[in-house]
């Protein structure tokens, strides 16, 4: 291991060079290493730490940094989450990473701790009756509420995330060769820039289907805004699916907390009750690692359990059994 004689802010410029290079990250998951490692620098300036070099880097400046964190608010003037705390760790553990595959001496990345998580704070979902509250709400007499009622149907339907929602376009929606209650398949690119394959069921190929009767304009978007400026670019923007979705959300009388991430976690904890494997869930659900997927068998373990006393228990092998010798 060498010894920089560069202060670790100096290295910043080489380490999202090697983001880009060497571990391939999308320019959106660049921007985002930047903005978190932003706060880092901030933090080694005011602490008088500019000049810090990184084998210099300490366990105690690490937790000095923790406790920094811990003190900042975020636009609503309250702390910050735990999660983005640990977001901001992240990038640093990254940082030495980084330092570590170019031979610069520095901290191991273990060294920096996440802070723990409340799990049962870290994922909501609807149940099956509420989504049916949900999809029902928007009032298909105009054209806002058609276009309203797909979105909320192709969020629940292919659990994709917002963003992946808006990049739709129109013709990635070729339903002409689709059967009577064949699903459409459509391959998306998510997260880091790889890409995957979702599936709309036949009820959201219906909502998508009225809303592009209804469409009398050229735009590429699958989905598009009616308010705003009548020049540029159309498609909606993820701020207004956020906006869609509350407000149903609040005229159905549904948690708060509702957001249209929160589809695609009801997407995924429906798939999982329902008996499917999470290393498919994980293909569906465009994870990179199973361990993300996994946060959903803390909220379906109880109905997985009656899954398996139904289909595989000790009494119902005996009757098949019974049945294969007939």
């Amino acid at each position: 291991m060498k010894k920089s004689k560069k202060p670790i802010i100096e290295h910043f410029d080489e380490f999202f060079q090697y983001l880009d290079i060497e571990r391939g990250l999308s320019p959106k998951s660049q921007e985002t290493y930047q903005r978190f490692l932003v706060r880092f620098e901030k933090w080694l300036k005011k602490s008088g730490n500019e000049n810090l070099l990184p084998h210099e880097l300490s366990d105690q400046h690490i937790w000095d940094y923790r406790v920094y964190l811990s003190k900042q608010k975020n636009h609503k003037n309250q702390p910050i989450s735990k999660k983005t705390r640990n977001y901001y760790l992240i990038a640093v553990r990254n940082l030495l990473n980084f330092f570590a595959d170019w031979n610069i001496d520095s901290l191991p990345a273990e060294k920096v701790k996440l802070t723990k998580e409340d799990d049962s704070k870290s994922l909501n979902f609807l149940t099956l009756n509420q989504i049916k509250k949900l999809l029902n709400e928007p009032d298909e007499t105009g054209r806002i509420g058609i276009r309203d009622r797909a979105i909320l149907e192709t969020l629940f339907s292919t659990g994709l995330r917002v963003s992946e929602l808006v990049d739709l376009d129109r013709e990635q929606i070729n339903t002409k060769d689709l059967s009577d209650g064949e699903a459409l398949e459509v391959v998306v690119t998510g997260k880091g820039d790889r890409t995957r394959t979702v599936y709309f069921s036949p009820r959201s190929i219906k909502a998508i289907e009225k809303y592009l009767s209804i469409r009398d304009d050229d735009e590429k978007a699958l989905f598009i805004r009616y308010r705003g400026p009548k020049t540029g670019d159309r498609r909606i923007t993820i701020r207004s699916i956020e906006n869609i979705v509350k407000k149903y959300v609040k005229s159905a009388g549904l948690p708060q907390k509702t957001t249209p991430h929160t589809l695609r976690h009801s997407y995924a904890t429906d798939l999982l009750a329902q008996g499917v494997d999470l290393r498919v869930i994980q293909e569906f659900l465009g994870h990179k690692n199973i361990a993300t997927t996994q946060i959903y068998t803390h909220i379906t373990s109880k109905k997985l359990k009656e899954i398996h006393k139904k289909h595989h228990s000790g009494q119902n092998l005996e009757n098949r059994s019974k049945k294969d010798e007939e």
